[in-house]
């Protein structure tokens, strides 16, 4: 099937969503696949694992939560101030780590997102281990109430479609194929004259922007930004969203992020039904065991779908091989 006949066979399904699932969680689904889709561009474009996108994730919605809230300020300038917030934490996390390479980029990444995890925990402003409550949501541009669930939904779906659509743009520009080049080759890259550790950078603050973009659009939804979202397990989560969907492909990391999501939030009422109509008391208790599942999925994405789901069904019938994401 034609790929922009599948996207557009998407994109009406989600319009039509709201009408069939609960706006919130769907909202929520919107905000981690697109925090997916940051990720993904750094780790399956560029070839750079980074361990600290919580902070760009976390940090924004502090930063929009408390300008909502304490400040009073629009939604739309709000939401920017949470993206500027992530675009100067990529660009001061991202300028010390393209110093090194390999997994001590990786460590030194993890350990920068740690320090902005513990400012959250101390400043005042952050509400320590209570967390930020009660951000407003505000209205769009003056106008447009974003009190009601189903016309926030709408505000948010356009975000992860602009969102997603900067990210096919620029994979498919000059720009993204030296982000491709880098992550194939990075001395030939070199060797032709290119300025890797730029490009590294540039692609960090953007793929930084678009993670700090989820982050504020998620306060926005829900009203509260917590310690959660800062902290190194949210990294991590991402991390297994992109592997589990297919780590270089465009779709792969939305299909991992619902995925994961939706047992995060959904595990518990399946456990309930099976147990209610099996007889078997054990299923009440798969709420409590959401890692323990995530992990098993995890296990057999590695054993038996290397390259992540959408990235073996690109491989077995797409006609053209893909490399393995683990």
């Amino acid at each position: 099937m034609n790929k922009n006949v599948g996207y557009a066979i998407a994109l009406l399904l989600a319009l039509a969503a709201p009408f069939y699932g609960y706006p919130v969680f769907l909202m929520k689904l919107l905000c981690f696949a697109l925090f997916a889709c940051a990720f993904n561009l750094l780790i399956g474009y560029t070839g750079l694992l980074s361990f600290g996108h919580a902070a760009f994730f976390g940090g924004a919605g502090y930063v929009t939560g408390y300008a909502l809230r304490t400040w009073g300020w629009p939604t739309e300038l709000g939401l920017l101030a949470g993206v500027a917030t992530g675009a100067l934490l990529g660009l001061v996390i991202g300028g010390l780590a393209i110093r090194r390479q390999g997994i001590y980029f990786t460590m030194i990444t993890l350990a920068l997102a740690q320090m902005v995890y513990f400012l959250a925990l101390r400043l005042p402003f952050t509400g320590g281990e209570d967390g930020l409550q009660g951000v407003p949501r505000g209205t769009l541009l003056g106008t447009i109430d974003l009190g009601n669930d189903t016309v926030l939904y709408y505000v948010v779906l356009a975000i992860f479609v602009a969102g997603f659509a900067l990210i096919v743009r620029t994979i498919h520009s000059p720009f993204g194929q030296v982000l491709k080049a880098i992550k194939e080759n990075e001395p030939r890259a070199i060797s032709l004259g290119y300025d890797v550790n730029k490009y590294k950078l540039m692609a960090i603050v953007l793929s930084a922007s678009l993670a700090a973009l989820a982050g504020a659009t998620k306060t926005l939804v829900l009203g509260f930004e917590t310690l959660t979202d800062v902290y190194w397990g949210m990294s991590g989560l991402v991390v297994l969203m992109t592997l589990v969907g297919g780590m270089g492909t465009l779709s792969g990391p939305i299909l991992g992020a619902v995925l994961i999501i939706a047992l995060e939030n959904k595990l518990g009422d399946v456990g309930t039904y099976l147990a209610t109509h099996t007889g078997i008391e054990w299923f009440g208790t798969l709420g409590e065991s959401v890692g323990m599942v995530t992990g098993v999925i995890f296990v057999i994405c590695v054993l038996m779908f290397r390259r992540g789901i959408v990235g073996e069904a690109i491989a077995r019938f797409g006609g053209r091989p893909a490399k393995a994401a683990v």
